[in-house]
C-alpha cells in the first residue's frame, strides 16, 4: 500500500549522504509548523523565511486562516512548503473541522461532532476509532485543496499526531505521497528504520520539536543545540507566532512562539549557522530524492484532480 519497493540501503549511510553531502556535513531543515492556524502565525512563518533561518513551512489546510497562508504563499512562490495533514483541532474555543462533510467521517469526530483535541486521552480516544478510509477521505481533501489553490507541496507531515499515530496511517501518507510525488516527514523509529532500507532519506539525528523545549533561556538552548548538531540530517519543527493579542487570547502556546520567532529572526542564528558550517535545506531536496526512490509506484490519481499538481512536480 505504501507505493515504495523495498531497496535495502546500506545501515551505516546517513540521510545526508543519499543526498549528497559528505559524510561529515552537519544538515538541518528548518520548517514551520501550523501555518495557516491563524493570522499572527502566518505573518511569523513568512518574517522567519524571508529574514530568518527557516527553510520551509507545512499549512494545516482546514483552519481558519489557510486561505490568508495559501494567498501568501501564491505571493511567494520561492517559498517551499508541506501539508500539515490535520484531524485534530488545538483548542474548545477556536474550532475548525474537516475539510470532508462531517457525515462522510464521522469516525474523526468526538461525541460532539467535532474534531477531537489533542490531549493524550483524545489521541487515544482518536486513534482508537478513526477508520483509515475516513483518514484517506480527509488526506486526499487536504491535499487537493492546496492542489486547488495552485499551490504545489513538497512533502506531507503530521499535525499533533506524530508519523499519524498509527502505522496503517503512516502507511496511507506515504501511499498518497507516491501518487502526489511527495515526500513524507518521518522521524519515529521504526519508522524511519523502514523508510531506510527503502533508500529514502529521513532525519539521521533526534528530531526536535520546538514545543519541548523551556521557554526560559530558549535562545542558549538553540544555540547550544546548534553549536552540538551532529553530522547528518537533523530536522526542527518549530512553531513562530509574532505573539500580538490574538495569539494570546486564542493560544495557550503563544509564548513558545513568540519565543521561536525572535530566536529564528536573530542576527544570532545566522551567525551561528555561519560559524559552524551547518547548512540548511528544505523539503524540495527530500522530495526529489524521494520521487527518484527505485520502485516509485505509477499508480495516479484521476486527471481531473492531479493536473494541478503534474505541471509542477520536479
Amino acid at each position: 500500500m505504501d507505493g515504495y519497493a523495498v531497496e535495502p540501503a546500506a545501515p551505516l549511510v546517513q540521510s545526508s549522504e543519499l543526498l549528497g553531502f559528505p559524510p561529515d556535513a552537519r544538515v538541518l531543515i528548518v520548517n514551520c509548523d501550523d501555518f495557516g492556524m491563524y493570522d499572527a502565525i502566518n505573518a511569523a512563518v513568512i518574517d522567519s523565511i524571508e529574514q530568518g533561518i527557516a527553510s520551509s513551512c507545512s499549512l494545516m489546510a482546514p483552519c481558519p486562516s489557510a486561505p490568508h497562508a495559501m494567498r501568501l504563499l501564491r505571493r511567494r512562490s520561492e517559498i517551499p512548503f508541506g501539508i500539515h495533514l490535520t484531524l485534530v483541532c488545538d483548542t474548545a474555543h477556536y474550532r475548525w473541522g474537516p475539510l470532508t462533510a462531517k457525515e462522510k467521517v464521522p469516525s474523526l469526530l468526538d461525541d460532539a461532532g467535532e474534531l477531537f483535541i489533542p490531549t493524550p486521552a483524545g489521541r487515544s480516544e482518536f486513534l482508537a476509532q478513526a477508520r483509515l478510509d475516513e483518514v484517506e477521505l480527509e488526506f486526499r481533501a487536504q491535499i487537493n485543496a492546496v492542489a486547488d489553490a495552485g499551490l504545489t507541496p513538497t512533502h506531507l507531515d503530521f499535525h499533533c499526531l506524530a508519523d499519524g499515530g498509527r502505522d496503517d496511517i503512516l502507511d496511507l501518507t506515504m501511499a498518497l505521497a507516491a501518487e502526489y510525488g511527495l515526500a513524507v516527514r518521518v522521524w519515529l523509529e521504526p519508522g524511519r528504520q523502514k523508510m531506510r532500507q527503502r533508500g529514502l532519506p529521513v532525519t539521521d539525528n533526534e528530531f526536535l520539536d520546538s514545543f519541548s523545549l523551556s521557554i526560559e533561556g530558549k535562545p542558549a538552548r538553540y544555540a547550544h543545540l546548534l553549536r552540538e548538531l551532529p553530522a547528518g540530517l537533523s530536522e526542527w519543527a518549530v512553531h513562530p507566532s509574532v505573539g500580538r493579542e490574538e495569539s494570546q487570547a486564542i493560544d495557550s502556546g503563544w509564548r513558545v512562539r513568540r519565543t521561536d520567532y525572535e530566536f529564528l529572526t536573530s542576527p544570532t542564528a545566522h551567525e551561528l549557522l555561519q560559524q559552524e558550517g551547518i547548512t540548511v535545506i528544505d523539503y524540495r531536496t527530500i522530495q526529489r530524492a524521494w520521487v527518484s526512490a527505485p520502485g516509485r509506484s505509477a499508480v495516479r490519481l484521476p486527471a481531473q484532480r492531479r493536473s494541478a499538481l503534474d505541471s509542477r512536480l520536479p
